[in-house]
């Protein structure tokens, strides 16, 4: 079983930055590919950012890409989201999950994904 807890949300300007945190439980935290996945209001859930269990791997939506970068610390069961250049068009709801697969593999499909957040909203104003 494996808890995770979201922070770092708010509001901020267009052209601003925020670091969304992810905190897990557990201690098999290095055996997971972890993923952000964002809901807008009345849109799908999408997926963000993923990253291996190594850390090695990351990919990333074309609608983020070169603004944001997902990282983890095995070692404090961490993981992170930096998002440069926010828009207004990022405002979602922000959830971290997480999936068992082998080391190097990420997935983009939220269906695949065992442990989800409770979400952290993300605001951008124009």
């Amino acid at each position: 079983q494996v808890q995770l807890v979201e922070s770092g949300g708010g509001l901020v300007q267009a052209g601003g930055s925020l670091r969304l945190s992810c905190a897990a439980s557990g201690r098999t935290f290095s055996s997971y590919a972890m993923g952000w996945f964002r809901q807008a209001p009345g849109k799908a859930r999408e997926f963000t950012a993923g990253i291996s269990l190594s850390g090695r791997q990351t990919q990333y939506a074309d609608s983020v890409k070169g603004r944001f970068t997902i990282s983890r610390d095995n070692t404090k069961n961490m993981v992170y989201l930096q998002m440069n250049s926010l828009k207004p068009e990022d405002t979602a709801v922000y959830y971290c999950a997480s999936v068992r697969l082998a080391y190097w593999s990420i997935s983009r499909n939220d269906y695949d994904y065992d442990y989800w957040g409770q979400g952290t909203q993300v605001t951008v104003s124009s």
